[in-house]
């Protein structure tokens, strides 16, 4: 009987602990090769991250040490939201990140989520 109750509350347990997100931290290269973006934490159990390299002769106004993205919270397993900055139009937009192996996938959307421009990030370390 001990037996049986001790199993019922370990399977409880195992149904009840939530699914937690991997960690984004670390730098990663953007799909164009024209930036790289070093993600961590940032307080209150969220991520942010800051533009670290622009690939040398890229025409933007973006900056290195710029903020890009803040506030990135868990939003299930390997995904969070936020806010993405877009140097581009000098707009925050509602963001997306979402995790899966060495590849970081980010979104910035507008109008409720409906509109989205994603991007692809291999970690580089």
């Amino acid at each position: 009987m001990t037996f049986r109750i001790a199993a019922a509350v370990a399977a409880f347990a195992l149904i009840a602990t939530p699914a937690f997100a991997g960690d984004p931290s670390g730098t990663w290269l953007r799909d164009t090769g024209a930036s790289r973006v070093k993600i961590g934490p940032c307080g209150g159990g969220a991520y942010c991250g800051s533009l670290v390299w622009l690939k040398p002769g890229i025409e933007t106004p973006a900056k290195v040490g710029q903020r890009i993205f803040y506030d990135m919270k868990p939003d299930g397993t390997d995904a969070w939201k936020g806010s993405a900055f877009n140097p581009e139009d000098g707009k925050t937009y509602a963001g997306k990140m979402s995790l899966s192996g060495s590849t970081l996938t980010t979104a910035g959307c507008a109008m409720g989520g409906m509109i989205c421009k994603s991007t692809t990030w291999t970690r580089v370390n």
